[in-house]
């Protein structure tokens, strides 16, 4: 299957999701309440946290796939998927005794939850702990499609389950479930969706059979991953620590204003990121191959398509954030969320720009570099974050984040390009950089210049989304 057509399998698993999650994201929030959707942020950001664990196999295991799957190999594919489950297996089971024996001090001690609220929350951390182990060989059997160059496997299923889960939640909060019935949907969900990807895969890749893996296969993938576990705590803290400093120092309904707004965005921008997720086995394949002409090609060409992508996305969602929440989820919302949808959206448009050279970086066999890096990132952006929290609220938060992702972001592209990564800086610069950046700022501009319409903000909104795009 050629590259574009993966990308765009890759690009249907997180889009349909992401549409369905938004539209039904207002009457879910409306349901439970502030408080109680701020509830299950906290409780899915105890679990995503407890992923600290998982010393990220699933990296090492998609580019040995997808190296060896590309030289023919079947013998060593075989024991790199057998020694992934082993470990997802362990790390699973691991990271459920701890959730369950923290549960009950997380909600007495570290958050503040209600008298009333607090064996119900306790009970839903504990369904949220099986949710781990189940979650734990889910993300690892849903990448296996993708290091074969399958992603219309793993697109497929993902789009129908992404579709179904919101569904399902809105239908539990109908008829009058809360926040354990949600969380053992989602347990349950996953249980399907693993018996349906391997399914799948046994019918594309007949080969596949448990193999016992060899020392030199664990050798490999454990020290790929040794050091691309540090890219995997960077990333869970990025994704989770906010919110948890939030809940803890200021409350669950100051998550909710800020976890809504940052969600709209993170799903919209990490569609983009689907996109060029196809490039790291793909990256790995070459490489393999040693067809590094083709390979610059590639990601010179990926680089100008998915940096001027992200950062028209960035655009709607910066300068039309106040209307589109105000549309979504009311006035009210709006004033209070606007400003941490703008600078998150701002903050993963400028972190975009290191996940070509990151895929390629690790690619290439050098996991060390984006591992120290990704560790130098996340301890700059608890810095702000911290200190963002502490004097400006939510609006600090996201503003530490935009502040941690340029100073990072400058020093990351300039350190890997023409070392790790085989392209020089100034190709990349002139040939995906500055065009894209030239375009949007003159969008922008013009966006600034048009005073908006009195009375009648969806028209506005209309006009101004439809001015970007067509520009």
């Amino acid at each position: 299957m050629s590259l574009l057509k993966n990308a765009g399998f890759n690009f249907l698993g997180a889009a349909v999701p992401a549409v369905v999650s938004l539209a039904t994201l207002p009457y879910i929030v409306k349901q439970l309440g502030a408080d109680d959707y701020g509830l299950l942020v906290i409780i899915t950001s105890i679990v995503g946290y407890f992923a600290l664990l998982d010393i990220n196999v699933t990296a090492g295991s998609t580019k040995y796939v997808s190296g060896f799957y590309a030289s023919g190999d079947r013998a060593k594919v075989n024991q790199t998927i057998s020694f992934g489950l082993i470990v997802y297996g362990v790390i699973g089971f691991v990271g459920m005794g701890f959730i369950f024996l923290l549960s009950d001090y997380l909600v007495t001690s570290v958050f503040s939850v209600s008298q009333a609220k607090k064996s119900e929350v306790v009970s839903a951390i504990e369904w949220a702990a099986v949710g781990f182990f189940v979650g734990q060989i889910q993300t690892y059997v849903q990448s296996l499609p993708g290091a074969l160059m399958r992603y219309d496997i793993s697109g497929r299923v993902e789009a129908l389950f992404g579709f179904f889960l919101p569904i399902f939640t809105v239908s539990l909060l109908y008829f009058g479930y809360g926040l354990v019935e949600l969380v053992i949907l989602r347990v349950a969900m996953s249980v399907v969706q693993i018996t349906l990807v391997s399914v799948a895969l046994k019918a594309v890749y007949p080969d596949i059979s448990w193999m016992s893996p060899e020392v030199s296969v664990r050798h490999a993938l454990l020290s790929f991953s040794a050091y691309s576990f540090l890219s995997r705590i960077a990333a869970i803290t990025y994704s989770h620590v906010d919110k948890l400093i939030i809940g803890a120092r200021i409350g669950a309904s100051s998550v909710t204003h800020y976890s809504v707004p940052a969600t709209l965005s993170n799903r919209v921008m990490s569609l983009i990121f689907r996109l060029a997720g196809v490039m790291f086995p793909h990256a790995s394949a070459l490489a393999s191959r040693g067809e590094l002409g083709r390979l610059r090609e590639d990601y010179l060409l990926a680089t100008r398509l998915i940096f001027y992508v992200n950062g028209a996305a960035a655009l709607v969602l910066c300068l039309l954030s106040k209307p589109l929440l105000s549309l979504w989820l009311g006035p009210e919302f709006s004033a209070a969320g606007f400003l941490v949808m703008s600078m998150i959206a701002a903050a993963q448009w400028i972190d975009s720009a290191t996940n070509l050279p990151s895929m390629v970086n690790d690619a290439m066999g050098h996991p060390k570099v984006t591992g120290f890096f990704a560790i130098s990132r996340a301890l700059v952006g608890l810095s702000f974050i911290l200190a963002g929290v502490e004097f400006f609220g939510i609006n600090g938060a996201a503003g530490g984040h935009l502040i941690a992702s340029f100073i990072m972001t400058v020093i990351f592209i300039h350190f890997v390009h023409g070392r790790t990564v085989p392209i020089d800086l100034l190709s990349v610069v002139t040939h995906g950089y500055l065009p894209s950046s030239f375009s949007l700022c003159f969008v922008g501009f013009l966006n600034w210049l048009c005073p908006p319409l009195a009375g009648d903000m969806l028209w506005d909104f209309m006009i101004r989304l439809f001015g970007i795009f067509f520009l």
